[in-house]
């Protein structure tokens, strides 16, 4: 009962009263009231006929008074709300995927892949929240969270448009090169491309000369705070975190890869990272520690719960992806609530025998 004090102390009030009004004589009652007197009273008693009428009086004055406690009795049930407790699957458990992509040109291959092969992905999403957010020196919103998967594929299109540039640029310029073109055709082709690299550099290499590049730890932090509402467990949150983690930063970043990590596992963030195969980059670069590279990535991720993927042969962007689809981490639950539901037919069927019961009684005794 939702209201069960109704039931306990209205019932016993209805006893009491019962008990009263047959014990306690009601005032100014008397034995005679009126009418002809006759003798020999008892002998009527006696009577067959007599005995008979008043024995069905007694009778029918008893279930009056039965059914008239019956339909109060159901009224209180009725007034306390009886109801069941259910439990109601009342969704499934959303996902929010972030991709957070360092888009140094170191990255370029494997950043394309992973766009290419995520846009199909995308589309096959029911009711997760997709985002992206890219970084080098600063970070960028590149897609907010949102369930509109054409516009994420859009925004997809438009990165590997950007990889692609990345690549003609690299090729045009290898690492380390004087900027020397000998015709105005040449020249013309450069500037072209590098305006149009410029209009997605322009945020992530803001103060690039002051602070350095690719700050792995802002960068992983900034995914995380895209998240909205970290403290609302109804969706599990997760981050694809592609990078080399290649840090030449000249600043002293706020937070690291470390204590971005912290971050992330303490707001039940899972992180899953996409490194690049050895000779995909730092085969060019003699100075770069590959494993340490590795090893201190790894570390972060897992210490989130999530899993370190090295992009190879064996192990393409499209299966990494796959594994990361099919990881623990990346399952929905049912939300499940309790309902409260009222239950009142029952009662409602007494109260209305006890009424119908009682009317007809009531007939029956004015026929007597």
């Amino acid at each position: 009962m939702m209201h069960p004090e109704i039931i306990r102390f209205g019932i016993p009030l209805l006893f009491v009263a019962v008990f009263i009004l047959h014990v306690i004589p009601a005032p100014g009652r008397k034995d005679y009231t009126g009418g002809t007197r006759t003798g020999a009273a008892s002998l009527i008693n006696t009577l067959p006929v007599f005995r008979r009428v008043y024995r069905r009086g007694r009778i029918l004055s008893f279930l009056y008074e039965l059914f008239v406690i019956g339909a109060i009795v159901s009224s209180l049930f009725l007034i306390a709300r009886p109801y069941k407790t259910e439990k109601m699957k009342i969704g499934v458990q959303k996902r929010d995927i972030i991709l957070c992509l360092d888009v140094s040109y170191s990255l370029y291959e494997l950043n394309y892949e992973l766009a290419d092969y995520l846009e199909e992905v995308v589309t096959q999403l029911q009711g997760d929240r997709f985002g992206i957010t890219i970084f080098n020196t600063s970070s960028v919103v590149f897609s907010p969270l949102t369930d509109d998967y054409s516009y994420v594929v859009t925004r997809l299109e438009e990165l590997e448009e950007y990889f692609t540039l990345q690549k003609e640029y690299e090729e045009m310029i290898p690492p380390g090169d004087w900027i020397t073109f000998e015709t105005d055709e040449e020249w013309e082709a450069y500037y072209d491309l590098d305006n149009r690299l410029a209009y997605i550099e322009a945020g992530t290499l803001v103060n690039n000369h002051e602070r350095g590049s690719s700050l792995i730890g802002e960068g992983l932090a900034s995914a995380l705070y895209s998240f909205p509402s970290l403290g609302d467990e109804s969706r599990t949150r997760i981050i694809i975190f592609a990078t080399d983690n290649a840090d030449a930063s000249r600043v002293q970043e706020i937070p690291d890869l470390a204590g971005a990590s912290e971050l992330c596992k303490k707001n039940d963030v899972t992180v899953f990272a996409i490194f690049p195969t050895e000779d995909a980059y730092f085969s060019d670069y003699t100075y770069s520690d590959y494993e340490g590279f590795k090893a201190d990535l790894k570390a972060a991720v897992e210490n989130t719960g999530g899993e370190f993927y090295v992009q190879s042969k064996d192990e393409t962007v499209s299966s990494i992806v796959e594994d990361i689809r099919s990881h623990e981490a990346m399952a929905v639950d049912d939300i499940i609530t309790e309902i409260r539901i009222d239950t009142p037919l029952p009662f409602m069927i007494a109260l209305l025998i006890c009424i119908a019961g009682s009317a007809i009684v009531l007939l029956f005794l004015k026929d007597k």
